[in-house]
């Protein structure tokens, strides 16, 4: 008979030999992350969002209430805004992230998505969409802010609470 000896991986390489190859830093380095809130209903949940102060890697923004202008001149230089009210450049603010998570409620105009989405793809820069469904909300009508969200979007994720918005920022370490 074989006897078996329960020892873990992580006792194995506590020899003097293996422990030289240990790295003695974190797994990685805290992310920026930026939240934006694309529509008005989706703001409040943001605000919310970032009273909870769990969120300590994460910067917290507004588009504008007019949709994106369409056949005028456009600047991305004050389009944005932060929860004070105060203007940002949404490139400067993609410049510093590694993340954008782009928050949105169903039926609701979400021409901002394009906007951002395009600034990140350039910047090579993440972007995932939370999409929030209140209760009676229609197929037909998650499908259209769906399909709006999805090109700009490397990861979209369908929300029926508020309280999954916040798990999934925490998953991605916002």
């Amino acid at each position: 008979m074989h006897r078996f000896e329960a020892r873990s991986e992580s006792a194995r390489a506590s020899s003097a030999a293996e422990a030289r190859f240990r790295i003695n830093a974190p797994n990685s380095r805290p992310r920026a992350i930026k939240i934006v809130a694309l529509d008005r209903p989706s703001e409040g949940v943001v605000k919310r969002l970032s009273e909870q102060g769990t969120f300590n890697n994460a910067t917290f923004l507004t588009v504008p209430a007019r949709p994106v202008p369409s056949g005028e001149p456009f600047s991305m230089a004050g389009w944005l805004g932060d929860l004070a009210g105060r203007t940002k450049d949404l490139l400067k603010e993609i410049d510093g992230a590694d993340h954008v998570v782009m928050i949105a409620t169903a039926g609701e105009p979400l021409d901002a998505a394009s906007v951002i989405g395009e600034a990140c793809s350039l910047k090579r820069v993440m972007t995932t969409a939370l999409i929030l469904t209140p209760s009676l909300t229609s197929d037909e009508v998650l499908s259209r802010s769906l399909a709006q969200l999805r090109p700009w979007s490397l990861m979209l994720v369908i929300a029926s609470e508020e309280d999954y918005i916040a798990d999934m920022l925490v998953a991605l370490r916002a």
